[in-house]
């Protein structure tokens, strides 16, 4: 199934350009806040086994943490895709399809 970014991408848009921050958000801008972000999020993982931030993620707080910095990721690619002119719809959808070529399911 097709994920939709237009939406969201419209949102994003709206929400900067209300603030006249696109002067801020070139590509390099928002390829290294991206990056930026997601150190962000790695921070949660760091020195935690997969098994301690299971567990960690049962503290309400901990997921919203979590979630937001994975939010703040999602939300600087989707501006990047936007300057960029790549429409995230067709990139993901190739992208899936492309990997289903390349990893069948008879492959395991």
């Amino acid at each position: 199934m097709p994920v939709d970014f237009r939406e969201l991408e419209k949102l994003l848009v709206e929400f900067r350009d209300a603030r006249n921050w696109k002067k801020y958000h070139t590509p390099k801008n928002l390829a290294i806040s991206a990056v930026v972000e997601l150190g962000e999020l790695f921070e949660h993982f760091q020195w935690l086994s997969d098994e301690e931030i299971l567990e960690a993620v049962k503290d309400p707080q901990k997921k919203e943490d979590i979630a937001d910095e994975i939010a703040d990721v999602i939300i600087y690619l989707v501006l990047l895709a936007h300057e960029l002119e790549i429409d995230l719809d067709k990139a993901v959808d190739r992208k899936i399809r492309e990997n289903k070529a390349k990893y069948p399911l008879s492959k395991g």
